[in-house]
This record gives structure tokens, C-alpha cells and sequence, in this order.
């Protein structure tokens, strides 16, 4: 149960929002599914409450509020715009978490393509002063930095665009890089598949199989099996280009100490420089806001695991002392999915929440 003294807190962090210059919104409790609930990642679509309605289809309790504010801004939205909300948010949990399975979310998104970098400084300074009271560790990343790296890799399209599925997913992401760079062994039934397709078509192996099992058609099975094959003839990635992968992984440091790497592994994946160009606009953007860039903890592969529609900046503000606790604050900016969500129309846009529940835990 959210208690009177949580209701309190979020109506203070909206009134905090609102003075800011954002515009209240509200978002009904109960969200279609289907392609939304794909927009939020494995996390969040496993811990969703989901039901059948007969006349709208599946629908789901809101897991979060950035999808269907996105979503009304896309469809109908001046710009630029900055909006806040609260409300409570559902999550199905395990039995032995102790998490809440309903709690309350504030939040402030600001959608505005003249300046990326002073809108991420503005979303992590007002979300900083929001939990100031806790005097909170404060955390960066950047997974634009990642995809970029991983668009940059002299490989087949087919397979940057397997690693770019699989960047927050973290094991299946090793497993690809391993396996594209020749590092793993092929399995021996693949090996035997391969050999066995390399002198007889697809389709031919396909009718000697005998009859079909599963949801897959005939087309669909041999298109998978051409594409092994198509993937097997790929050369690997080769070694230069998988540490600087392994390297943006591993980095951990603070912002500034982070652009000078970025700008030498540059050298081996073009792609990098503009990403290091856009970390340094936020470092500049920050400190002109109070922030020292050069204290500000900074990991680029940081948040892989968070929501899924996170593409660039991100961040969380934890309390001190308390790792049994959630973070108080996170945020991201999620260029991709205003494009999504805006039907070919897109907007570069940034937003972190609030859980005024934990404050009180304090």
C-alpha cells in the first residue's frame, strides 16, 4: 500500500517538475500491450501484468510512464516540450525480492533536438536537486557510445544488427562477439549442417527432413538456413576491432578521463569520434549546470541491463550506504523510440523518474 506520507513526496517533486516548466500529463493505469510491451525489453515484459480484454485485446498495468508519454507527444506534441507526471506503476515480482509490486513513479521527460547535450545536463541536474537530501552517488553511462562502436565494425549488416539486439543483453552479447570473432568453435552440429549445405540447396535438405513441425514454413526455414550459411563465409571480426568492444566494456572511470580513450580508439573504429564528441558537449553542458565531469562516475556500457529503449545517455542516483535499496533516481535518453513511436517523425529526447517510496526509507 502507498502510504499518505509517499503521496506527499510526489506531489512535492511534481510541484518541483512543474516549476521547472514542464506540463503536467496523465496516462491511464491500464496500457495496450502487444507492440508497446516489446518497446520495454525481456526485464520488464517477464514482470508485467498482463490481461485480455474482448473488445481492446491484451492490455497490461503500466510498467512505466516514458512509452505512453512518448507515445501522446508523437502523436500530438508542439515542440519543443517538457512534460512531468506521477502516478503508481505495476511489476510483477519474484516472492523472495521484497520489492513492491505497485509503487509510485514522478517523473520529467524533455523532448528538444536544438541541444541534446544541455537537455541531458538539464534532466540530471533537476533529477540531482530532486534527492539532493540523501546526498546520492551519481553514476553515467552512455550506450550510444556502444552502439556506435558496434555500427562501426567492418562486418556484415546481418550481424552488427544481432549485436546491436543483443547490446542489453550482456551474455548473449559475449556469446556473439566470441562467436563473429572465431573465438568460440562452431558446435558440431552446426559444422555438420553447414557442411551438408554447402553441397545441397536448402530446400532439398528441407523435403528429406520429412514433414514440417512447428510454426515455421518451408520459406521461412530455408531462408534461416541460407542465412547460416551466408554467416558462416562472413570473415571474422577481426581482432583490433573486438578490444576496442572488450575495452568500451571494461571502461570504468570518471567522464573526463573516459573522452581521451574514446578519442584513441577512435583510430580503430571511426564511428567512435563522434561519440566522444557528443561525451564531451555533456561534460561541458554539466559543469556549466554545478556538475565536476571529472567526479562523475562514468562506465559506457553502463545501464546495458536497464530498460531497452534507452539508446545514449544514462544515469542513476543511489543512496549511500544503501545497496539493499533501488536506485532513487534513474534516467536515459531514448532517441530511437520517439522515432518508433513517431511513425518515420522523430525527436531526440531524454527523461529520468523519481521513487519518492524510497525516500522515505531513509
Amino acid at each position: 500500500m502507498i502510504s499518505a506520507e509517499d503521496r506527499a513526496r510526489a506531489a512535492d517533486l511534481l510541484a518541483r517538475f512543474r516549476a521547472a516548466g514542464a506540463q503536467m500529463v496523465e496516462t491511464p493505469i491500464l496500457q495496450p500491450a502487444g507492440a508497446l510491451l516489446d518497446l520495454y525489453g525481456e526485464d520488464i515484459r517477464a514482470r508485467a501484468f498482463t490481461t485480455q480484454d474482448p473488445l481492446a485485446g491484451e492490455m497490461m498495468l503500466r510498467p512505466d510512464f516514458t512509452v505512453p508519454v512518448v507515445q501522446a507527444h508523437m502523436e500530438n506534441g508542439a515542440e519543443p516540450a517538457r512534460y512531468c507526471y506521477a502516478g503508481e506503476v505495476f511489476r510483477r515480482q519474484e516472492v523472495d525480492e521484497g520489492r513492491p509490486r505497485e509503487y509510485l513513479q514522478v517523473g520529467y521527460e524533455a523532448f528538444d533536438r536544438d541541444d541534446p547535450a544541455g537537455a541531458d545536463a538539464e534532466v540530471f541536474d533537476l533529477l540531482s536537486q530532486a534527492v539532493s537530501a540523501a546526498a546520492p552517488v551519481a553514476a553515467t553511462g552512455d550506450l550510444g557510445v556502444l552502439i556506435a562502436a558496434v555500427d562501426a565494425l567492418t562486418t556484415s549488416d546481418r550481424r552488427r544488427a544481432a549485436l546491436r539486439r543483443h547490446i542489453w543483453r550482456p551474455t548473449r552479447f559475449r556469446r556473439l562477439i566470441d562467436r563473429f570473432t572465431g573465438t568460440t568453435p562452431t558446435p558440431a552440429t552446426r559444422a555438420t549442417l553447414l557442411a551438408q549445405l554447402a553441397d545441397t540447396p536448402a530446400e532439398t535438405l528441407i523435403a528429406a527432413a520429412g514433414p514440417a513441425v512447428g510454426l515455421r514454413d518451408r520459406a521461412e526455414i530455408a531462408a534461416r538456413l541460407n542465412a547460416l550459411a551466408e554467416d558462416a563465409a562472413t570473415e571474422p571480426i577481426t581482432r583490433t576491432e573486438a578490444d576496442v568492444i572488450d575495452s568500451l566494456l571494461s571502461l570504468d572511470t570518471t567522464m573526463t578521463l573516459a573522452i581521451p580513450p574514446l578519442r584513441d580508439m577512435g583510430v580503430d573504429l571511426p564511428g567512435l569520434g563522434p561519440a566522444a564528441d557528443r561525451l564531451e558537449a555533456r561534460a561541458e553542458a554539466l559543469a556549466r549546470r554545478g556538475h565536476d565531469p571529472a567526479a562523475l562516475s562514468f562506465a559506457p556500457a553502463r545501464g546495458r541491463t536497464a530498460m531497452e529503449y534507452y539508446d545514449g545517455f544514462v544515469f542513476t542516483l543511489s543512496a549511500p550506504g544503501r545497496p539493499d535499496l533501488p536506485p532513487l533516481a534513474t534516467g536515459g535518453r531514448y532517441d530511437a523510440l520517439t522515432a518508433v513511436l513517431g511513425r518515420g517523425r522523430s525527436i531526440p529526447a531524454v527523461g529520468g523518474v523519481v521513487r519518492p517510496g524510497l525516500l522515505g526509507r531513509l
